[in-house]
This record gives structure tokens, C-alpha cells and sequence, in this order.
């Protein structure tokens, strides 16, 4: 008989629904895993939102004290999905409290709160993991075995990107992201998060970095605590102003020697999630993209044992053989979404608790990539390269 493991989620806004969701869809299609999930208690400071929330997902109970997710005794796992200026005082609290920690990225408001939080978890001895759910594409993870089978040879070029139109409209209400003293980072921490987590986990640590960015619309309507998302949209009323970054991009280069470059954009129009990366090595290259994210576009002219190579890029369909793909459907070319992605997220963080053992992507990976992001802003002020280091 799996063992149950009780679950306590923080904040029970958008994110924080899709982690419930994401237990309850683990328990379903990965039902025989050693490990299952048990919803004891949501948290929100909306009392109406964490008592529908508690409901719809099923926990035993729910409160509008946050601490008391910490403190039950049936909490084993927490699951921190609150606003970036929350992150430190509940994450470590969670660890100090000996429960091993789920926390949302960018991992607190900055570079140094990632630094605090990691530190803490690393003494306290607990298990983490950090919302970088893009890794676990099916087609995602191969690309990466790919890339460390050597198929592409040596790794000389990669191309990393984000463009999110969720803040295109200039009536976007202005949400926690938007504010620097509640989000911390703007587009570096929201976005660049994720294209440099996808970098290390493809092509390996950083070594140096210079960087700019740009705020586009500096004013947004004033959004209602407690209702709508990030996606939200108001008119008519008061504005506040944008104190964080819409754009950043960067020049980088690798520990190995390849080159590239990262971009992220809040306020870009037509693309709509377009996390996407390219990598290019002496044998082959690949490429993908979200917003096709069951396709992934390889080409090896060099192909062997029994596989044709090819002039150019050929489009690999997800399918069975790919990791993951057959728990949510049994053939090839049939799509998984966003959601599946935070089921798989959620059975690795509960199978590396059941193991025993740190699993991918952990709070140590989220500080690796907050030297990164610490490199960029020091690139900002200082107007040139920046080498990647330890942080203060």
C-alpha cells in the first residue's frame, strides 16, 4: 500500500489551485507510485477563497492564518505558491519547521532571498522543490538525454526565450508582479527564472552574462485584492505605477564555451507563452516551443543505429517512448497541457521525499539560477560583462 503524505498548500490563488489540482491529478495517473498525496489543509487571506478552494479540491480544512499550515501536525509537505514578498517567511519557516518545502519560483523577491531561503533549507535537512515545470515536457526530457548521449556533439550555441503577452494590454491591472516592493524582480524573476533553469538544465552552468532592460508601460488600473489573476483586465479607475522591468535580454557564455543569448518580454504582442529554447552542437541541433509543446524539431545529419539522418529539421510528435507521455495518453501526437506538467512536477517531488533523496529542480537549483540573475542586474549597472558567482 502507497504511503500517504500530507500536503498543506500557501496562498490559493491561480498557482496555488494548480498545485491542488496537480496532487489530485498525480493520484490518478500515477496511481501506483509508492508515495500518494493527502490534502490536509489550504491557506489564503481571502476567507471565502480558501473555504471554496478547500472544498473544491478536497482538503480536510482550511484557515487565513498561514502558520497554521506550518504548525498541523498532518502537514509533512508545504507547498508555498503566495506573492514573491512572502516567500522567505514562509519557506523558511516551513523548513525550520522540519516540513519539506515546495516553493513556487522566482524563490523570493531577489537573488539574496533565494540565497536565505536555499541556506535555510540546506541546514534544516529538508527535501525542496522549485516550480520549474517546463523541464518535465515529455519531449523536453528527451531533448535533454539527448543532449547529454552527446548526439549533438559538442554544444556550441543556445537561444533561450520567453515572450508572455499577459501584460500586452496597457489595461492590465497592476497585480502584486508589477510592484517592486511586493514582487521584487519584474520580468528577470517572473520569466528570465525559467529560460535560465532550462539553460543549466541543458547546456550546463553559466559562466559570464551582460544584460539590459526596458519598463514599456510605466502605469496600470489599480487591481482588487483577492479577485482575478494576472491575466486580469480594469478600466476606468485609478492607476498605480509599474516599479519592475518588462524586458530583459542577455548575452551568455557557458562553462563549456558555447554561446547564446536569453530574452524575456511581458508586454510582447502575439506571442502568447512562448517559453522556447534552442540548442545547437557540431553533430545536430533541436528546438522547441510551449506553445507547440508536444513537437519538438531535431535535426542529426549524423543519425545511426538504424535512423535516417536528415538535411535540415525533422518534427518529432510526443508519444509513449517519451517519458511521462504514456501516463496521460496511450498514443503518439496525443497532447499533454500545462496542468500535466505540475502532475509530473508533483509525483517527482513526492518520489524524491519517498527515496529520501534531493531530486530536480530543488532550491539549490533556484539559487544556481539566482547567481545568474544576480550577474544580470550587476551587468545593469555596471554596463558590461558580469561574471557568475556565489552571492553575498
Amino acid at each position: 500500500m502507497a504511503r500517504e503524505v500530507g500536503v498543506g498548500v500557501i496562498g490559493m490563488g491561480w498557482m496555488g489551485q494548480v498545485h491542488s489540482r496537480s496532487y489530485r491529478t498525480m493520484q490518478d495517473r500515477f496511481w501506483d507510485s509508492e508515495i500518494q498525496p493527502r490534502l490536509v489543509i489550504c491557506a489564503d487571506e481571502v476567507e471565502s477563497r480558501a473555504q471554496q478552494c478547500s472544498s473544491r479540491f478536497g482538503f480536510a480544512e482550511y484557515t487565513t492564518d498561514w502558520q497554521k499550515v506550518i504548525d498541523h501536525p498532518g502537514v509533512e509537505v508545504v507547498n508555498v505558491t503566495s506573492p514573491n514578498f512572502l516567500h522567505k517567511r514562509m519557506a523558511t519557516a516551513a523548513a525550520e519547521a522540519g516540513k519539506h518545502v515546495f516553493c513556487e519560483k522566482p524563490v523570493g523577491q531577489n537573488p539574496q532571498e533565494t540565497a536565505q531561503i536555499a541556506a535555510v533549507a540546506e541546514r534544516a535537512g529538508v527535501l525542496s522543490c522549485v516550480g520549474f515545470n517546463y523541464r518535465w515536457a515529455p519531449l523536453v526530457q528527451y531533448a535533454r538525454q539527448l543532449v547529454r548521449d552527446g548526439r549533438l556533439g559538442s554544444l556550441t550555441h543556445y537561444r533561450g526565450r520567453f515572450f508572455a503577452g499577459y501584460a500586452s494590454n496597457p489595461e492590465g491591472v497592476l497585480s502584486w508582479r508589477f510592484d517592486r516592493d511586493l514582487a521584487g524582480l519584474g520580468s528577470l524573476g517572473d520569466l528570465m527564472s525559467h529560460v535560465i533553469d532550462m539553460a543549466h538544465s541543458l547546456a550546463g552552468p553559466i559562466a559570464k552574462v551582460v544584460g539590459n532592460r526596458h519598463t514599456f508601460i510605466d502605469e496600470r488600473p489599480l487591481a482588487t485584492p483577492g479577485e482575478g489573476t494576472h491575466f486580469s483586465v480594469g478600466s476606468g479607475g485609478p492607476k498605480g505605477p509599474v516599479t519592475n522591468e518588462d524586458y530583459v535580454g542577455a548575452l551568455v557564455q557557458f562553462a563549456n564555451g558555447a554561446q547564446g543569448s536569453f530574452e524575456v518580454d511581458r508586454i510582447l504582442s502575439g506571442s502568447k507563452c512562448q517559453m522556447a529554447f534552442e540548442v545547437h552542437g557540431t553533430l545536430g541541433a533541436l528546438r522547441w516551443d510551449f506553445e507547440r509543446m508536444n513537437e519538438l524539431m531535431l535535426h542529426v545529419p549524423g543519425a545511426g543505429d538504424g535512423e535516417v539522418g536528415q538535411d535540415g529539421f525533422c518534427r518529432i510528435a510526443s508519444g509513449p517512448q517519451h517519458p511521462h507521455h504514456e501516463r496521460f495518453a496511450p498514443g503518439p501526437a496525443v497532447g499533454l497541457g500545462y496542468d500535466d506538467l505540475k502532475a509530473i512536477e508533483a509525483f517527482q517531488f513526492l518520489q524524491s521525499i519517498h527515496k529520501g533523496e534531493q531530486g530536480e529542480p530543488s532550491l539549490g537549483d533556484a539559487l544556481e539560477v539566482a547567481r545568474v540573475q544576480a550577474a544580470i542586474i550587476r551587468s545593469w549597472n555596471s554596463g558590461g560583462w558580469e561574471g557568475v558567482s556565489d552571492i553575498p
